[in-house]
């Protein structure tokens, strides 16, 4: 197989996300998947094996629940892939939708809870305001919460009776607290741990009855799980002595819990048990876990890959739990860890080397998007394209970075995106240096954060990258913040310590479109029309800049916020990149 052949096999090959099942109906599944050629919501029988398509949409469907008595599949439908819309249902069986809440405007989702008894708290956000509704069947829906700060619902208890939501009302939208609430309204209890430390809301118990919410605080500078009782207030902290970010997710029974551990950009699993504290590994291949739930009967289903082997949903009974169908994707190559100083620490990065060619090979940098992110030794057919086009593929986890713990992820202060830059350019040094990368074929790409991080370094670091390529980029943060979603407003004042009117200097400071001047490199642009987080006007506005002071460029438009949910769509513009690349690259032998 050709090496064009072989990447564009890897996005064809359907792929499918962890099932996830109804509490009270186990064998009753949905999951997403790729099979059509777009991501949409099947449902899957378990019994008889039986599987139906559930949506299907042009753009694809990103966001899905089943309820817990297995009886409904919910799906928001947006507006031509642009995050902003309306929450359906359909019967597990099959049958016509039916709107959720036919009487709320729509909105941007902040999550869906479901319970037993059929009412629903679904949060949107519009107009600069952040708004959860209690829904019954055939009823009105009921107004539970509403600030002008980012909220949203984390989970629902089993009989309906209590409701937790994560929220921003204390000023910082990157560390929540979390308040839990009775339908009515009335607040249970709170957990608040200052200005630097976030709250996060999981899941209730999947035991009816039991008030037990499973959350994450950042007490000891990393994610690790708590247990709290709204009711009596009392407290559990789980703590582990292994390093590295801590998730976790509830046993059927309640009464042990999984912990996803995420170290040095791979994953490993534990069984934590809450009556006598015991923990155990449990056995799973090298690489990363993109999401695992224990299933009644003890044992784990996890969506597992890693940089050469393509995802796959295993147990940990030893099984391929299920087939998406379809060819397999073509295997790829291994990442090599490499670990390098920098201004604010130790920077951890990642380096895929192509199987032909001579080194120093022509180079990318691909930037994570967030920030609040990082690159993992999982499969990635973006990255296998690029090594299959004899370029060297680096990945930084910069400061910002998750998975690092709290003070790492935090660093992103006083000087947004400069910082990341810096780390950026750290490594870049190294695998010059150590006669990977040519230092005179090396480019600068990533999308969305990343695509921000392209603009701003062809800016302010010109002479280290031979073209850039940003897809989905913020270029000015003020324009974006005028057009953007409310969450991302919210994350903007968070981030940069206010709104544009209140610190326009920071504002200034970290925009691209402050040294598009001074960018000397080619660039290629990739925006979404219809894009909420990454708004088209102030690309085009960078854009016009460019063209302003004589600066070679490219701008790539379609119709979506990224594409992602279409395989087509990704197909296209990988190859555009890659055309890109070798033609201002000036070797043909890439």
């Amino acid at each position: 197989m050709k090496a064009e052949e072989r990447w564009q096999a890897r996005f064809r090959a359907s792929r499918m996300t962890l099932p996830s099942w109804a509490r009270q109906a186990p064998n009753r599944s949905i999951y997403r998947s790729n099979a059509t050629g777009t991501w949409e919501v099947y449902a899957w029988e378990r019994v008889t094996g039986a599987v139906r398509q559930v949506t299907d949409r042009p753009k694809g469907t990103a966001y899905a629940a089943i309820d817990p008595t297995g009886q409904w599949i919910y799906w928001f439908a947006d507006t031509d892939g642009d995050e902003f819309g309306v929450w359906w249902r359909q019967p597990f069986a099959g049958g016509p939708n039916e709107p959720v809440a036919p009487d709320l405007p729509p909105g941007q989702p902040g999550g869906i809870a479901l319970s037993t008894t059929g009412v629903a708290a679904i949060s949107m956000a519009s107009e600069g305001t952040f708004r959860i509704h209690v829904v019954r069947v055939g009823g009105p829906a009921t107004l539970l919460y509403e600030h002008t700060e980012a909220a949203w619902v984390a989970d629902m208890s089993l009989d309906g009776s209590l409701i937790a939501i994560n929220h921003g009302e204390y000023g910082d939208f990157r560390h929540p607290a979390l308040r839990v609430v009775r339908p009515s309204g009335e607040t249970v209890g709170e957990l608040y741990d200052g200005p630097t430390k976030g709250v996060t809301g999981l899941h209730f118990a999947p035991v009816v009855g039991d008030r037990r919410l499973l959350a994450l605080h950042e007490r000891r500078q990393r994610h690790e799980p708590l247990v709290w009782d709204p009711v009596s207030g009392e407290q559990r902290e789980i703590w582990l002595r292994d390093p590295g970010d801590l998730n976790a997710e509830w046993y059927d029974d309640g009464r042990g819990l999984l912990i996803l551990r995420d170290n040095r950009a791979r994953t490993y699993l534990h069984r934590y048990d809450l009556a006598g504290g015991g923990l155990t590994l449990i056995d799973t291949p090298h690489g990363v876990i993109d999401e695992a739930a224990p299933r009644p009967g003890g044992h784990v289903e996890y969506s597992w890959s890693s940089a050469s082997r393509p995802p796959v949903i295993r147990s940990s009974s030893g099984q391929v739990v299920v087939n998406p169908g379809g060819p397999p994707a073509p295997p790829s190559v291994p990442v090599e860890d490499i670990d390098v100083e920098g201004e604010g620490g130790r920077i951890h990065a990642l380096v895929s080397k192509p199987e032909t060619g001579v080194a120093p090979y022509p180079a990318v940098f691909l930037l994570h998007g967030g920030p609040t992110a990082h690159d993992r030794d999982a499969f990635s057919p973006e990255v296998a394209a690029w090594v299959d086009a004899g370029f060297a593929v680096v990945r930084v986890n910069y400061r910002g970075s998750t998975g690092y713990g709290s003070a790492w992820r935090d660093a992103l202060h006083g000087d947004v995106g400069h910082i990341e830059l810096a780390d950026v350019a750290a490594v870049r040094q190294v695998v010059v240096d150590r006669g990977i990368a040519d230092p005179n074929r090396i480019v600068l790409a990533g999308a969305a954060w990343g695509g921000y991080l392209t603009l701003l370094g062809l800016g302010t670091q010109p002479e280290l990258w031979a073209a850039g390529i940003a897809a989905v980029p913020i270029a000015c943060h003020q324009t974006s913040y005028e057009d953007e979603a409310e969450s991302l407003r919210a994350y903007h004042r968070a981030l940069l310590g206010g709104s544009p009117d209140e610190q326009p200097e920071q504002y200034a400071a970290s925009s691209p479109i402050t040294y598009v001047d001074q960018v000397k490199s080619p660039l290629l642009i990739l925006a979404g029309e219809n894009d909420s987080r990454c708004p088209l006007r102030q690309i085009e506005k960078y854009v016009a800049k460019l063209a302003e002071h004589g600066r070679e460029h490219e701008v790539y438009m379609y119709d979506a916020i990224g594409g992602s949910l279409v395989v087509a769509e990704r197909i296209a513009q990988t190859a555009l990149q890659l055309d890109f690349a070798r033609k201002h690259l000036h070797h043909s032998d890439i």
